[in-house]
């Protein structure tokens, strides 16, 4: 490609051998009508199934349209987005699901914000088509993280999201060895704007994304950027101890007034534990904080690119995941 396309469409893939025909049939028709220069960087976060072997096939099929970066190994959604970021070369990028949940389609909406002059096109399901439980626990982070930072998001697990360029430059330049790309987009934005998409139930395969991982992200992005849920903390550490004093001071004048009791104990023993419980919950909280800082100051590479399929040419060095390896 000897110019900048209008358009980069960044898809990270993990195991997703069951939808990427499904992907491919949809997707190349929806940019094709889009009316504008575009490539499609698939970024295969060490995928252990067929789907590198299968994205090397998309390749030789629709080499000038098509890019594929190659990690190393699995390092983690947000990295493998990072690295798309890294290799685009797009005026407008904008991220999509490999899962197909987010309708190809649906990228003519953000373009069209994009050249209307946002910097940043969020965006939230119209109608989620997943189950209960993952739709009742987004709406209680949703609603605590408005609370506690300063990102305002509507709904922040939807992939399909719209940048400018500057802002991808400014995504990049940020060293945080752990982020959320959604929540630096709207910090850096200036003329950020959030749209209505459809959703889709997952084409085929299943979610990589676990109870336990949506907890560590979620909990990831509070601490990433806000310090509320150590200051809440602290304040009611100070309350707490308050609290106890008047308490101490409370037996003591029964003690002196009435003499040993032991029907309180019990009681006692409760309001020991439960603020014994505060103090191990605060002393993992701030284990958080260090643990983040402890993460930082390593300074290990977000990711790491075993090679790049592009402009027609194809590394050898990609059949080290083909079929006939993939199965031993």
């Amino acid at each position: 490609m000897s110019t900048s396309p209008k358009l980069s469409i960044v898809i990270p893939v993990y195991n997703e051998e069951d939808v990427l025909p499904q992907l491919f049939a949809r997707l190349y028709p929806a940019m094709d009508a889009l009316g504008a220069s575009y490539e499609i960087l698939f970024v295969d976060d060490g995928s252990r199934d067929r789907s590198v072997f299968m994205l090397k096939e998309q390749f030789q099929k629709r080499p000038h349209e098509t890019r594929c970066v190659i990690l190393q190994t699995n390092f983690g959604q947000h990295a493998a987005i990072l690295a798309g970021f890294e290799q685009s070369r797009g005026e407008y990028v904008v991220t999509l699901d490999a899962d197909l949940q987010n309708p190809p389609e649906e990228v003519r909406k953000l373009l069209h914000e994009l050249e209307s002059g946002s910097d940043y096109v969020g965006t939230y399901r119209a109608d989620r088509h997943d189950v209960f439980w993952r739709r009742a626990a987004s709406k209680i982070i949703n609603g605590i993280r408005e609370k506690i930072t300063p990102i305002k998001m509507t709904d922040h697990g939807c992939m399909l999201r719209g940048y400018a360029r500057p802002v991808v430059n400014a995504i990049l330049s940020t060293r945080e060895s752990v982020t959320f790309i959604p929540a630096l987009a709207a910090l850096y934005s200036a003329r950020p704007v959030e749209i209505e998409v459809a959703h889709e139930e997952r084409a085929a395969g299943v979610s990589k994304y676990s109870l336990r991982k949506l907890i560590r992200l979620n909990f990831d992005l509070m601490t990433g950027f806000s310090l509320v849920p150590l200051q809440i903390f602290s304040a009611s550490g100070v309350l707490l101890a308050f609290v106890s004093a008047v308490l101490f001071v409370l037996l003591a004048v029964r003690r002196i007034v009435l003499g040993p009791e032991a029907e309180g104990l019990f009681t006692l023993f409760a309001l020991v534990f439960f603020l014994l419980g505060i103090i191990l919950f605060g002393i993992g909280l701030l284990g958080e904080y260090v643990g983040r800082i402890y993460v930082q100051v390593r300074e290990r590479p977000r990711f790491l690119i075993a090679t790049v399929l592009e402009d027609g040419r194809l590394p050898s060095t990609v059949t080290r995941r083909d079929p006939e390896e993939a199965t031993r």
